[in-house]
């Protein structure tokens, strides 16, 4: 919890109090040397970034470079971002009334700097969460100089002060975060004319606004995000201003099936009914994962649009809920996700997608199917029960069928089952329980796998699937 503003209200009290200013690097670099010490992590709840990002983030902080993170959508950028707020102080002191967070000791603006002047000592003082010194603009192309930098204020000008006098000033968004960080979302949608006005700022820490003779020093942390593609493209955004941003870190996807199925364990918030429970099985989330990871490397979908951790996330909480709404309907006392539940995850996955080829004769249907096909695939490869299905084949070689549906109640599964040799079996392995739930939802992925190594055939009508004599 956070802890209670420190009692000090003047600046004499916190003179008298040894209270030592410090800038803004300053700051950032001692609390990450200080987590770095004690070897409390950086950023809380980022997987996969360990060996990669966070080095050079880390880097970045202790040498005070503004940085730029550059990934795709869905990379945590944003949240990475946002947690460097974790590094300022919990509590700072600033002139209070003051429109840019004025350091008592080092005031900046001219209202801050006449307090200081006319008050001394007894200059009041309030205290600055860190959480207020945070700021954030997501770049559009209608995004101004006027909204980032400042203008004059019309309203001031109308109270009697002359155009020369800097009260007039109306301060934008940076400098409004002095001695804090400030966050550009999608930086080269900025303007050009926008992006010079950034040059003085990254460079110079200080600021000027229209034709007043005023300079004043900032303090803050400029950091930005971009997609690669929009950043490198010719003309989007202007080399001087690459150049002032002295670190620029590559974000990138989960490596691996099992970081992306923990990120979105950790991220996703499926629904919750009382009185029924769910059940995952992990050869469907694996699926689910395994669908993201086929869509990074199919040529059907755009690598440079990228495919987001989103996705993952959405699909496991849609899945859940179809198995919900199942259990709901027939009764059933467990929710229990099938193969025959998957096809209801295109609502989420649809419009996630870049196709690659527009107009194209494979819609985003077509392709979606296309990958959670060759997902199942893979994940049957790697756990089904290999050559213990043998006699499953042979069963339905002597005239077996088996008809399915993501209604049907999984008691009906159960029927005839043991007349199958190792069916039983092999779907309770797999499954992890032998519950009628979790049985019926095991031999889906059974038949499903069997007939996607062309060991079973397959026949859809009216919303069930039939397999039956390959």
């Amino acid at each position: 919890m956070p802890s209670n503003p420190p009692p000090h209200r003047t600046l004499g009290e916190l003179r008298a109090a040894g209270w030592q200013p410090r800038t803004l690097r300053e700051e950032l670099r001692a609390n990450l040397l200080a987590r770095l010490r004690s070897g409390e992590p950086l950023f809380q709840g980022i997987l996969g970034f360990d060996d990669s990002v966070l080095p050079a983030v880390e880097n970045a902080v202790l040498c005070g470079h503004d940085l730029i993170f550059l990934g795709e959508r869905g990379q945590a950028k944003s949240r990475m971002i946002r947690s460097l707020v974790g590094l300022l102080d919990e509590w700072i002191p600033a002139v209070a009334g003051s429109e840019i967070c004025d350091d008592p000791f080092q005031p900046v603006s001219a209202g801050a700097r006449q307090t200081v002047a006319a008050e001394g000592d007894a200059t009041p003082i309030e205290w600055v969460a860190r959480d207020a010194r945070y700021g954030e603009k997501l770049a559009t192309p209608d995004t101004s100089v006027a909204d980032l930098i400042g203008d004059v204020d019309p309203i001031k000008v109308a109270e009697g002060r002359t155009l020369s006098d800097e009260l007039t000033i109306h301060f934008g968004l940076l400098p409004r975060t002095h001695r804090g960080i400030f966050c550009i979302n999608e930086l080269p949608d900025l303007t050009e004319k926008v992006q010079v006005a950034l040059f003085n700022i990254l460079e110079e820490r200080d600021f000027q606004v229209k034709g007043y003779r005023v300079r004043l020093p900032l303090d803050v942390l400029v950091v930005a995000s971009a997609n690669p593609e929009d950043y490198t493209s010719r003309g989007r955004i202007i080399t001087p201003l690459k150049d002032r941003y002295a670190a620029q870190i590559r974000t990138h996807y989960p490596a691996t099936r099992d970081l992306e199925l923990a990120i979105a364990l950790q991220e996703a918030k499926p629904p919750h009914v009382e009185g029924v429970e769910v059940l995952v099985p992990r050869f469907l989330q694996e699926v689910v994962a395994e669908t993201t990871l086929q869509a990074r490397r199919s040529p059907d979908v755009s690598q440079t649009s990228g495919v987001s951790v989103r996705v993952t996330i959405a699909n496991y909480e849609t899945l859940v809920a179809n198995a919900l709404r199942r259990a709901l309907a027939t009764g059933e006392s467990q929710a229990v996700p099938r193969v025959s539940d998957l096809p209801f995850l295109d609502a989420s996955t649809q419009g996630k997608l870049e196709l690659e080829y527009a107009g194209a004769d494979k819609d985003e249907a077509d392709v979606i199917a296309e990958l959670r096909s060759r997902a199942l695939r893979a994940v049957f490869d790697e756990c089904g029960p290999g050559e213990g299905v043998a006699s499953v084949v042979q069963a339905f070689e002597q005239g077996w069928n088996v008809e399915v549906s993501a209604s049907m109640p999984s008691a009906e599964y159960l029927e005839g089952l043991d007349a199958i040799p190792g069916l039983r079996e092999g779907a309770a392995a797999l499954a992890g329980g032998d519950s009628p739930a979790q049985l019926a939802s095991a031999i889906e992925f059974l038949l499903e796998g069997l007939h996607l190594s062309n060991r079973l055939n397959k026949v859809e009508r009216d919303g069930t699937v039939v397999y039956g004599q390959p």
